[in-house]
């Protein structure tokens, strides 16, 4: 294969226009599980987030960076949720939010991987996500291109220093993240 090639299939492997891809906050959620008591699963979501995708020529240059609001948490049980903000547990005093930076994506077809450092409060560690690519859309409203995507992951509590009530909450946290982006309208 020659250098030609290799860009060719690069650049083909990379289904999106360049630019600055908008996040559609209404189509788009970062949800978690953790198990209680190591027999049943808790399942949440963050109500509140903002994200970037950066699309280059190549899949080099892919970028994306994401804040969550950890006091946006919702467990559908508002008692429970007010208890995992305080300062007992996540403490969104002292951790307001949750960071992403991707540091490289790799992959093609529906099938990516992203790895990247997650922040959560003054702690960052390497986390690796599995993306699945959805498809683009022309959306029937207004025209406006939509990329879809699911990201699957976890993390270890205790390597973020959330290492509160061991034997109540499971150390490993499942994330599955369902995002939607708008094409840059430039593309």
């Amino acid at each position: 294969m020659t250098n030609d090639t290799a860009t060719t299939a690069s650049a083909t492997a990379l289904p999106l226009a360049p630019g600055h891809w908008a996040l559609d906050p209404f189509h788009s959620s970062v949800g978690f599980t953790i198990r209680h008591l190591g027999i049943a699963k808790v399942r949440g979501r963050f109500e509140r987030l903002e994200a970037d995708l950066f699309v280059g020529e190549r899949v080099e240059d892919v970028r994306v960076s994401a804040t969550v609001d950890l006091a946006s948490i919702d467990t559908g049980n508002a008692d429970r949720d007010a208890h995992v903000r305080a300062s007992d547990l996540l403490d969104v005093e002292k951790r307001p939010t949750m960071t992403y930076r991707s540091t490289r994506v790799s992959g093609a077809g529906e099938d990516w991987t992203m790895e990247g450092e997650l922040t959560i409060g003054e702690v960052t560690r390497p986390v690796t996500l599995a993306v699945e690519f959805g498809g683009l859309v022309d959306a029937p409203m207004d025209g406006s291109r939509h990329a879809g995507f699911e990201a699957t992951g976890e993390i270890r509590r205790s390597e973020f220093g959330l290492d509160f009530a061991p034997g109540l909450l499971g150390e490993v946290v499942k994330i599955q993240l369902d995002m939607q982006f708008v094409e840059p309208k430039n593309a």
